[in-house]
């Protein structure tokens, strides 16, 4: 799945088995008071942990809240009446019928644990005494009552003697069913359907003796409005009347509302699917159809029986499509449906799809296993897209191009959308992860080869430098808090699988691979993905197996690098000194690693990591003269031929997933070739971003980073300057609480100045891609500093845009619209309103809808965010435009008490979900006081957030952040500015 899209550290051996075994406990105040805490209530894998097992439990997995007293704790155990999962020695208590047991050096050995919720619901994953074999499942879709009939016969197989089959099921009702062995039918004697549990339970009298069976199950179940399960989409037909499409989202454990099915990933199966549907409409599902006849007035397709494979795989669209088609040189029948009567749109993603098959086919050495792949365009769609297996789902700007209204940086997003989906079609659903604890396998893996593939057939997007930026940092961002999480999340309960879909899965995930990509090199790395896919094709695997596989391939240790990387939090900075080497010729290096912690601090544990470490030098700027592996706290290592004046770069090619941190005489030296760009892009990237992270922790002042960004004024390379124009993006939401924000916006656009003037407002004749990109961001950033040129030129073009032309390029509408929008007037606002409402391209509607929060007129504002709720506004895109108020300083607060008034229809619309985690994460970050940290904090304890728990912790513990940076900084950088400007 592609995310459009918060965590905790696990204990050793324990995984998922503790979910939900005790609900929110607290430590009484007694003991937090001897142990010489401050009572407060903090999740426990905040107060515990422990580097052996280099993860701690969260409150959201295991349903526990505790003292931070407990980090005097040396171990813990929780035991379920005879059930003990011991992590350590020491005394418990009982708490009716659980016992909590402590050691260490804390006086409290025994107290009573004040019970919040008594309740107590274990998750438990499905029996393993019935195991499904086939499923032969009918459809019946119903647009007038949005209802849809079912009936389902799973072929089983009973293991092990039972009276009861347990599987899941959610927001269905059974009507009947029995359960079929040769000529004999049993009738269960009792069905049940289990909300809380997400199951239906079929008692059997007698017991069922072990051998095959057909359960066969009718049920009915709602066509739904909330983008999981069966749910219907809205669209305008081409008579411009309001229809509705039947989709499947069944990632992660939606399918059990669509049919009664083992709703797990490692039970797979394999299915017979067949759909009863309207005539005159399109219904597609994994494999090609089979045959079609009549039902009465409707429609029947049945389709070919597909391979073995997991349940959140499964796929079904009814509705009205076009498609173009075309075959794979492999001989691949590949189409793309779109709305009908824009079949044209679908031209750019059918020729990438039909040119990703073959390399991904050569580059695994594995034919795609299917007849055909279908990619479609769905109007209302969670994520990004979807990777069911042969039916792969996407939201129509994930997948539509206008040439006429597409920017450059759309085709390249859905470039890079469509091969990370169809790297799923091998990794993920040819060998699928054993359980959702090892999503970071599917995800983090197809965000990297879908890098690989794009630049394979698009070089010149440079889009390995685009990965270190898109990629890359904002994995580092996020994974520097102490409410980050490991690579590899343990997981219980299934409500805990949308907290991982998020930037450590995905972009750390990615980042840790090709880390390992470029230590192992391709060869291998290519040699091992095959042995893997090969060895364990339509199974199911965990982490392990691919290292293993890998290093059998390369024969070097990555399963001991790699463990390092998923298993514990964070990441090191690795700190580096030079002195020349004793023949006076080269130089001797000492190298440190330790934790980064984004607010500075000394990490309390031992954390290690096996680093490779790669060093260039002035000599030969793109060569790396050293490569090596830090594995221990500190290391030395020779640097022959090094010029005494020259510079070294330590993580040449910002490829190893840590930050660097030089002493000031080695850096000094590496900015002469900032400025005459003799520094590789990324290394010119990654020593800038290194040093703004070490400001962010009170390592540096924020004054240095400012001297730095001058070096930068004559840089030509897009990538640099999306990470220049990010931490100027982050300086100036910060020092939009202050009073030199004015001054900040200055000093800003004599950076641009030069890059602006160079770029204008035109192509330029033999333009290239990447010139493009930085044109819209360069523009789009004067747009934000109120530039009075860009301001003007930007009105004088919308004017033509809206009237006889010509219209503006969609590269530059974004930066136009914020323009207006922040100058203008109510007048303005109608206008922008005028052409949402008019645009018939979605990814028009989100480049208007987006820029609406630019406007600095606080009614406007307050209109932004009712229309946002409105039914003008797709539930998929409200939390986008309610961000884009949350961005401005003006819109801060007005978004944050909208979101408080909104909630609870907030968390109705959308049941939890990572659009949820984001609209959390956009709405709270941008604060910079204790008081509003208190504020939010307040707000959720007394508010639940499903899913989103993690967010808000990361949420508050940045605000904190941002009040410690300010204190720190505000006066020097006020200072600073002042000179500057003069």
């Amino acid at each position: 799945m592609f995310s459009s899209l918060y965590s905790w550290k696990r204990l050793s051996g324990v995984g998922s088995h503790l979910s939900g075994i005790i609900k929110r406990q607290l430590l009484p105040a007694n003991v937090v008071q001897k142990a010489g805490y401050r009572r407060r209530r903090v999740p426990l894998y905040r107060a515990f942990s422990s580097s052996s097992s280099r993860a701690t439990i969260a409150e959201r997995n295991y349903g526990i809240r505790i003292g931070s007293a407990f980090a005097a704790f040396q171990s813990v155990a929780v035991s379920v009446g005879r059930r003990r999962l011991q992590l350590g020695g020491g005394d418990g208590v009982n708490v009716k019928g659980f016992t909590v047991s402590f050691s260490g050096s804390s006086s409290a050995k025994k107290t009573k644990i004040e019970e919040i919720m008594p309740e107590v619901v274990p998750y438990q994953r499905l029996p393993t005494s019935v195991l499904p074999k086939h499923y032969q499942l009918t459809l019946t879709p119903d647009f007038t009552t949005f209802t849809f009939k079912g009936e389902v016969s799973v072929e089983i197989q009973i293991v092990k003697e039972t009276d009861k089959i347990v599987l899941n099921a959610l927001d269905l009702a059974v009507q009947s069913a029995n359960l079929k062995e040769a000529h004999t039918k049993h009738v269960p004697s009792k069905i049940s359907v289990l909300p809380e549990t997400e199951t239906a339970e079929f008692a059997f009298s007698q017991p069922i003796p072990p051998g095959d069976y057909t359960l066969n199950i009718q049920f009915t179940g709602e066509v739904n409005d909330k983008m999981k399960g069966l749910y219907r989409s809205k669209y305008v037909n081409q008579e411009g009347e309001d229809r509705y499409a039947a989709v499947t989202q069944f990632e992660s454990t939606d399918a059990r509302r669509c049919f009664p099915c083992w709703d797990e990933p490692a039970l797979k199966a394999t299915f017979d699917i067949s759909l009863i549907v309207p005539p005159k409409l399109e219904a597609l599902s994994n494999m090609p159809v089979k045959t079609v006849g009549n039902v009465g007035d409707l429609v029947r397709y049945d389709f070919e029986r597909t391979p073995i494979m997991s349940t959140y795989l499964v796929a079904a669209v009814v509705g009205e499509y076009d498609y173009v088609e075309d075959r794979s040189d492999d001989g691949v029948l590949v189409r793309v449906y779109t709305p009908r009567g824009k079949k044209e749109q679908g031209l750019f993603a059918l020729q990438v799809a039909t040119k990703v098959l073959p390399y991904y086919k050569e580059y695994f050495n594995i034919a795609y296993p299917l007849p055909k792949i279908d990619l479609i365009a769905i109007a209302d769609f969670s994520a990004g897209a979807m990777e069911n297996w042969g039916l792969v789902t996407y939201r129509e700007t994930c997948l539509l191009v206008d040439p006429e209204n597409t920017s450059a940086v759309r085709k390249q997003w859905i470039a890079l959308v469509v091969g990370h989906e169809l790297a799923h079609q091998w990794f993920g659903n040819l060998v699928t992860m054993e359980w959702w604890t090892h999503l970071w396998l599917n995800e983090g893996y197809a965000s990297f080869v879908e890098f690989l593939c794009v630049n394979h057939l698009f070089p010149q997007y440079d889009i390995w430098t685009q990965f270190v930026n898109d990629i890359y940092i904002r994995a580092l961002e996020l994974d520097c808090l102490k409410n980050s999480h490991p690579i590899e999340v343990p997981v219980g309960h299934p409500s805990e699988i949308d907290e991982i879909f998020d930037d450590i899965s995905y972009n750390k995930g990615a980042s840790v691979i090709r880390m390992l990509h470029h230590y192992i090199g391709d060869e291998d790395f290519r040699k091992g993905m095959n042995l893997y896919l090969t060895k364990h094709q339509y199974k199911n695997t965990f982490t392990e197996d691919l290292w293993e596989a890998l290093e059998e391939a390369s024969k070097k240790p990555v399963g001991a690098v790699m463990s390092t990387w998923t298993k514990q939090m964070g990441f090191p900075v690795v700190k580096v000194t030079s002195k020349p080497s004793s023949d006076g010729k080269g130089a001797v290096l000492s190298f440190t690693q330790q934790k980064f912690c984004a607010d500075g601090s000394q990490p309390t544990e031992s954390y290690m990591w096996m680093i490779p470490i790669s060093v260039s030098t002035s000599a030969n700027p793109t060569k790396e003269v050293l490569n090596t592996v830090l594995q221990t706290k500190q290391m030395e290592v020779s640097v022959a031929d090094v010029d005494p004046q020259g510079w070294i770069k330590i993580n040449s090619g910002t490829i190893g997933f840590y930050r660097t941190q030089y002493p000031p005489e080695m850096l000094e030296r590496l900015i002469p070739a900032i400025h005459d760009k003799s520094l590789p892009p990324l290394d010119r990237l990654g020593l800038l971003d290194d040093l703004f992270a070490m400001v962010q922790a009170g390592q540096s002042s924020t004054v240095e980073v400012l001297k730095l960004l001058q070096a930068y004024v004559d840089e030509t390379d897009y990538t640099v300057w999306s990470s220049v124009s990010n931490i100027l993006t982050k300086l100036g939401v910060l020092l939009s609480h202050t009073d030199c924000e004015e001054q900040f916006k200055k000093f800003e656009k004599s950076l641009l100045c030069k890059v602006s003037q160079r770029l204008g407002w035109e192509a330029l004749k033999g333009e290239q891609h990447l010139d493009t990109l930085l044109r819209g961001l360069v523009l789009g950033r004067l747009a934000w500093l109120d530039d009075a040129k860009t301001v003007e030129e930007a009105k004088r073009r919308f004017e033509k845009h809206i009237g006889g032309g010509p219209h503006l390029p969609a590269d530059l509408r974004s930066a136009c619209y914020k323009a207006i929008l922040r100058a203008g007037s109510k007048d303005t606002y109608d206008t922008m309103l005028k052409l949402y409402r008019s645009a018939d391209l979605h990814e028009e509607k989100d480049r208007i809808s987006r820029a609406l929060g630019a406007t600095k007129d606080e009614a406007l504002l307050a209109k932004v965010l009712d229309f946002a709720m409105s039914q003008e506004v797709r539930s998929q895109d409200t939390v986008f435009v309610i961000m884009s108020v949350a961005m401005t300083r003006p819109g801060r607060i007005l978004a944050w008490d909208f979101l408080k008034k909104q909630w609870q229809e907030l968390i109705d619309r959308y049941q939890g979900g990572f659009l949820l985690t984001r609209l959390v994460k956009f709405t709270t970050e941008n604060f910079a006081s204790e008081e509003m940290a208190v504020e939010v904090e307040n707000f959720f304890n007394n508010n639940k957030a499903p899913g989103a728990e993690r967010t808000v912790q990361q949420g508050v513990e940045t605000i904190r952040l941002n009040a410690a940076w300010l204190a720190r900084d505000a006066d020097s950088i006020r200072k600073y500015l002042e000179s500057y400007n003069k």
